[in-house]
């Protein structure tokens, strides 16, 4: 009886060594594979705090706890399983909607730049595809769900990077394992950073409040003065980071259907001019990448304007019988 229990043992304790081995991969691969989404999460956490500006502080908490959650929905509920039954089922059908989600991106953004150079044009486009509107919970309701429906693509892309960068005789439920990993890592740690962005002004009032001393009510004070010029930098950054990611996809996505001149001359470009220079190579082939890709996601992103507004738009009024407020 004492050698079959010692034989229990011995069977419970190498079951538990394999499952210790199998959590310990599916965390070394969830590391190794969220990185290489970096950069995707980087434009993600500039692109959010542009929902929160602008509402009282009590709210601002409230709103980035709503997108949160919309977040995860979006990453756990919907991509994770529709990523894994195309991985499966329709491999083919991955790029297409990638895609998609690229002129999405190129058109909210260039949407922006093209405010800012021509406000009174934009102001006439912006009543053909919605007006904002002037109640405050309803003006709420609107950035959550433009917030939440620019995460869903941005989600859509962290998710697809991570997939393309599991190996492929891996199994459905490690796959399974390590998106939803990622997806959790990357909604905490995005949403935590918007969380502290958007707070860091009632941050540096306490400070400069205090009685701790005369230098940390400076640098509270710093902060106060700082915060606005940060945002509003952080808003530009986020605008950049929609057109030049979004971009990045369709040049990506060309590639895949075999037109993959715009991603060669890109890298040709960026070579030159890294290897050129001779120092920060990385840096300056991500800048030029980067620029290359965010030229063509603003030409983009600027022909789908008229389109959205003209015939689009129209289209979905006519067919949804909603009015230009909920069109957009």
């Amino acid at each position: 009886m004492s050698v079959g229990l010692i034989a229990l043992l011995d069977d419970i304790s190498a079951i538990a060594k394999v499952a210790v081995s199998s959590l310990d991969d599916v965390g070394a691969q969830a590391a190794k594979a969220g990185s290489k989404a970096a950069g995707v999460v980087i434009d993600d956490a500039a692109v959010t705090p542009r929902y929160v500006t602008g509402f009282k502080p009590e709210r601002e908490l409230p709103i980035i706890w709503r997108i949160t959650l919309g977040s995860l929905k979006n990453k756990l509920l919907f991509l994770l399983p529709v990523a894994l039954l195309l991985s499966e089922f329709a491999p083919w059908a991955i790029t297409p909607l990638l895609m998609l989600g690229g002129f999405y991106l190129c058109y909210e953004g260039a949407e922006k730049v093209f405010e800012w150079f021509f406000p009174h044009k934009a102001h006439s486009h912006e009543k053909k595809t919605g007006a904002k509107p002037e109640d405050p919970q309803a003006l709420e309701d609107q950035k959550v769900k433009g917030a939440i429906s620019t995460d869903f693509i941005l989600s859509a892309e962290i998710m697809a990077i991570t997939l393309a960068g599991l190996p492929d005789d891996g199994s459905l439920l490690t796959r399974a394992a390590v998106l939803a990993i990622v997806a959790i890592a990357v909604t905490v740690g995005v949403y935590g950073t918007v969380a502290i962005i958007v707070k860091m002004d009632d941050i540096g009032l306490a400070m400069a409040k205090s009685k701790a001393g005369a230098l940390l009510q400076s640098v509270g004070r710093g902060i106060v003065v700082a915060m606005p010029y940060f945002l509003k930098l952080l808003g530009i950054v986020g605008t950049a980071a929609m057109i030049w990611v979004g971009g990045g996809i369709l040049v990506h996505g060309l590639a895949e259907y075999g037109r993959a001149g715009p991603e060669h001359f890109i890298e040709g470009i960026a070579e030159r001019i890294a290897h050129g220079i001779g120092t920060l190579e990385g840096f300056l082939h991500w800048l030029v990448t980067a620029t290359g890709s965010g030229l063509i996601g603003l030409g983009a992103g600027l022909a789908l304007i008229p389109i959205v507004g003209k015939v689009i738009a129209p289209l979905y009024r006519s067919i949804t019988g909603k009015t230009a407020d909920a069109a957009h």
